[in-house]
């Protein structure tokens, strides 16, 4: 027998798929609670027994990829500052950028209807803190910057390489390497476990 929150949960899931679904394909603006319900085939008052609002559906969207993200922080902040807790975040980073890859495009294309919302200042506040987490204490400004790139190439580069033809796993560890291989040059990393 399913229980009802079983149920509710996958509802749930099921009416954030076809709304991300919509938005990508016709636009956040361009779509309506009355679009996602027929998609769905199910009544607007079923669709608002689970979100009132298109706002509600992207919030939960948000909350729901900036959880894992917000674990890798914790657990970065709870470890050594070496290079392999360095190297680990960027990966994690971009295991979960790949997982929710569908809300981070759809949140990339529709920027300005999205702006006033506030989702970005969460996000602006996320990459600071991974940014933290990579950093050197003392670093000169060229490894500073060195440092901010690795962390964009796994980021943006993992939407700008979505346009790239090749394997989508091949790209990810592309992008991985190469975000590895600037954080070695910001930090002076030498050997394979060269602190």
């Amino acid at each position: 027998m399913t229980r009802p929150q079983t149920r509710r949960k996958d509802t749930r899931e099921r009416i954030q798929h076809v709304a991300l679904e919509l938005f990508l394909e016709r636009g956040y603006d361009q779509t309506s609670l009355r679009e996602i319900a027929e998609r769905l085939e199910v009544t607007k008052a079923a669709l608002y027994y689970h979100f009132r609002t298109k706002e509600d559906i992207v919030t939960s969207l948000i909350e729901d990829i900036g959880r894992p993200v917000d674990d890798l922080i914790a657990w970065g902040q709870g470890q050594p500052a070496t290079r392999a807790t360095r190297r680990e975040v960027l990966r994690r980073l971009n295991e979960a950028l790949d997982t929710g890859a569908p809300v981070f495009r759809f949140l990339q294309e529709n920027q300005a209807a999205l702006r006033s919302r506030g989702s970005a200042d969460g996000f602006r506040d996320r990459m600071r803190a991974l940014g933290a987490l990579l950093a050197v204490p003392g670093a000169g400004m060229v490894e500073q910057v060195r440092t901010l790139s690795a962390l964009f190439t796994v980021y943006f580069g993992t939407f700008a390489a979505n346009h790239m033809e090749g394997d989508p796993d091949e790209k990810r560890a592309a992008l991985l390497q190469v975000a590895w291989e600037q954080l070695d040059a910001a930090h002076g990393y030498t050997g394979e476990d060269g602190e």
